[in-house]
């Protein structure tokens, strides 16, 4: 599944609530945590050696048990070969954050590439494709 929403643009489906407050705040909190340990940790993990790693969103499950870390490799679109080592270092990473925060249990950890950037510039070059632009000036 890719992701073509932003933080504050959900994608809205029938049945299906939107986050709540403390999700949110949550969610915010957890990116924040995981972005400091991807910029002062080494990992033993030789597939995350040198491997800068950014989280642009994280989401969590209604009970605050699950969170889904959508990350990025700027200016790269490799993200999906490192998805395994993340998945290896999953442990490691939710007793971090258990350390760093106040809740009750440690939510599990999964990651997913964040499309959202590479789905923008694929739009913007279409837009500027010769095409469009020469169809886009016939209407005005």
């Amino acid at each position: 599944m890719t992701r073509h929403a932003t933080r504050d643009h959900q994608p809205q489906h029938h049945g299906v609530k939107p986050p709540s407050q403390r999700q949110l705040r949550v969610a915010e909190e957890i990116r924040h945590v995981l972005a400091g340990i991807f910029t002062r940790t080494e990992f033993r993990d030789p597939e995350l050696v040198g491997v800068v790693i950014t989280v642009t969103e994280v989401r969590m499950s209604p009970d605050l048990k699950h969170a889904t870390a959508f990350v990025t490799r700027l200016g790269r679109s490799d993200v999906d070969k490192v998805l395994p080592a993340l998945k290896r270092v999953a442990p490691f990473l939710r007793g971090q954050v258990g350390k760093s925060m106040k809740l009750r249990v440690a939510p599990e950890i999964s990651f997913q590439s964040d499309t959202a950037l590479e789905y923008a510039m694929h739009i913007d070059k279409l837009l500027h494709a010769p095409e469009v632009a020469r169809d886009l000036g016939k209407e005005e």
